[in-house]
């Protein structure tokens, strides 16, 4: 796990090596342990190293090919490399090191591009032929791993993070108000390649990048829904468990401390209870964010069921105090506005877990997975209408209605119902706060409305969740674990799980008012029935609806209010806005994400844009 960066002159002037070394030290959070550089000519390739696999030296980046023909830097990590490694021995190959980037590059130089479909990983890496002077860029499936660009007419720079980027700017940065837009309205990020940064973009996952001469050009080399369509779906829970515990397992090749991030919800519980029943983890520390008793968010009852898996939990209690203190810290960890305070919970955890580990593992992407959001009962009841199954339809609701005496999912339902624009329009009007020519200008050009929520079917919805939703949460756990200088794996996002669970009929997906029925069957009599059979769903979630209304906060937003930078942006009506927090302060609504969303936008453009 690393920082790459690197810069190619399209138009062969040379490299400067203080170009390339400060884009390593804008990143160096991401590598404390070693770097590296490569220049030639036109092409400067920088790296800082943290060591998980060899330690020694002998893992340097950037690294070379066994014929000198080939230099990678390469952040990420290829789980499978054992297996891969003892195939190419078996094609006449040797290798110096332990390392998963020795074996990446000998796959590279076997199968040349067709390597990807044998990684079992995350990544992104940049391989430059130094015999045809080409560059090759690829990312994993499903965004894991980030990799940011700029490219102009006379440079395409590349870096893990976005700010090494920005020196490369004409100017001063531009923001892209249609990613503000949709994070103020839809509260999504990251489900194009465009950033809040107007011309820095990411390369979308599952893609590759080639660069020949001036030329660049992207393209896709993975497809989910190509996949699952040539998948076979689990027949039955246990074979479900026995693929989860691989994955898990494959996530336990280290060198270094591994430890989990536990939050009491059923994802990281089970990846606790399968580390200690199927792969004898005596040993295993975990980190969890706890709140008072009573407090929305927190979970301690759940953690500690856990307790007899555990050598030692360590707990951090984030509150009102220490996100106002570490504002401008967070804000600048993560680059881009987020739009609610559960990345800052997980901010937390990982400070906590960098002085015991140096790897952790993670429950991410099992909500996209397995459909753990209750509005996934939406996309569901629509799914049974469209196919005319209205018996299954009564029944799912009536036990829907039963489990969680709610009717969010119906409300959900009538929403996804709606036409493309008027789903925008109701989520404009909820806000109730953003200019009107804000709105204008932008609201017919967001893809959420309608590839995201104009989902037909279930199986569709889940889809188009990690195609246009799950990468926002994968960056924010990437920035958030990687300024602490740990690495994050997620077992729930090994892609042999999830293509067999998406090519799975959707009954063992939701199933009688419950939310990934193929989870929990397969961890019936292992994992605790408290937390097997729970019914809500937290997360990482803040009590930040109290937070918002303590006193340090009232002057932080009154400051806001009060700046004629905010009142000048042309995006936030401000007397909508001040009304909408006086509702809040006297308890008449619950506005705390878009309390948030204005503190967080306004704070990242004062940092990185004003």
């Amino acid at each position: 796990m690393c920082g790459i960066c690197g810069i190619i002159n399209l138009h062969k002037v040379p490299v400067q090596e203080a170009a390339v070394r400060k884009m390593m030290q804008i990143q160096k959070h991401r590598g404390p342990n070693d770097e590296g550089l490569f220049i030639e000519n036109n092409v400067g390739l920088g790296f800082v190293r943290l060591s998980i696999l060899d330690l020694s030296p002998a893992g340097h980046q950037p690294m070379f090919s066994h014929d000198e023909r080939y230099v990678i830097v390469f952040n990420g990590e290829i789980f499978n490399y054992i297996e891969l490694r003892d195939e190419l021995k078996t094609k006449g190959y040797h290798f110096k090191t332990n390392t998963d980037t020795e074996v990446l590059l000998a796959a590279y130089h076997y199968w040349g591009e067709e390597c990807l479909d044998r990684f079992n990983g995350m990544w992104a890496f940049v391989i430059y032929d130094i015999r045809n002077k080409t560059v090759f860029a690829s990312r994993d499936r499903y965004g894991i791993k980030p990799f940011y660009y700029y490219v102009n007419e006379h440079l395409f720079a590349f870096a893990s993070e976005i700010p090494p980027l920005l020196n490369f700017l004409p100017g001063k940065p531009d923001p892209d108000y249609q990613t503000i837009f949709d994070y103020l309205v839809f509260n999504r990020t990251d489900q194009t390649e465009r950033t809040f940064f107007l011309n820095i973009k990411k390369l979308q996952h599952g893609h590759i990048i080639r660069i020949n001469s001036s030329i660049h050009r992207i393209e896709r080399w993975y497809n989910l829904n190509e996949r699952i369509n040539i998948t076979e779906g689990f027949k039955n829970p246990e074979e479900f468990r026995e693929l989860f515990s691989s994955a898990v397992g494959l996530r336990l090749r280290s060198d270094v401390p591994v430890g989990v991030c536990l939050s009491g919800g059923i994802d990281s519980s089970s990846i606790v209870t399968l580390l200690h029943k199927d792969h004898k983890k005596y040993d295993l520390n975990t980190f969890s964010a706890v709140y008072n008793k009573g407090q929305y968010g927190d979970e301690t009852e759940f953690i500690e069921y856990c307790k007899p898996y555990i050598n030692k939990m360590f707990y951090t209690k984030p509150d009102a105090n220490t996100l106002a203190s570490d504002l401008e810290e967070f804000v600048g960890a993560h680059a881009e506005p987020v739009p609610s305070t559960s990345p800052y919970a997980h901010f937390k955890v990982m400070e906590l877990a960098k002085d015991n580990v140096v790897v952790t593992l993670d429950g991410q992407g099992a909500d996209e997975l397995l459909a753990g959001y209750h509005y996934f009962f939406g996309f569901l009841f629509k799914d049974l209408v469209r196919n005319g199954k209205f018996l299954k339809f009564t029944k799912e609701i009536s036990n829907y209605l039963n489990r969680h005496f709610n009717i969010y999912g119906l409300k959900t339902f009538f929403y996804f119902l709606l036409p493309e624009s008027i789903r925008t329009t109701a989520r404009i009007r909820e806000k109730g706060y953003l200019n009107k020519d804000f709105i204008e200008t932008y609201r017919s050009n967001n893809i959420i409305a309608g590839n995201l929520y104009g989902s037909n079917t279930l199986k569709e919805a889940l889809i188009n969740h990690f195609e246009y939703k799950l990468e926002h949460l994968l960056k924010w756990e990437d920035h958030n674990s990687m300024w602490f200088s740990l690495e994050s794996r997620v077992p729930f996002l090994d892609f042999r799980l999830v293509e067999k669970t998406l090519a799975t009929p959707s009954d063992k997906i939701i199933y009688r008012g419950m939310t990934k029925n193929i989870l929990r069957e397969a961890l019936k009599g292992i994992l605790p029935e408290e937390i097997r059979m729970r019914k809500d769903k937290i997360g990482f979630g803040t009590p930040q609806d109290e937070w918002f209304r303590l006193y340090r906060w009232q002057r932080i937003l009154r400051d806001i209010f009060e700046s004629d930078s905010f009142n000048n942006r042309n995006i936030i009506n401000i007397n909508s806005a001040v009304e909408k927090y006086k509702q809040h302060l006297h308890g008449r609504a619950n506005n705390s994400k878009e309390i948030w969303k204005w503190i967080n936008l306004e704070l990242w453009f004062r940092e990185f844009i004003d």
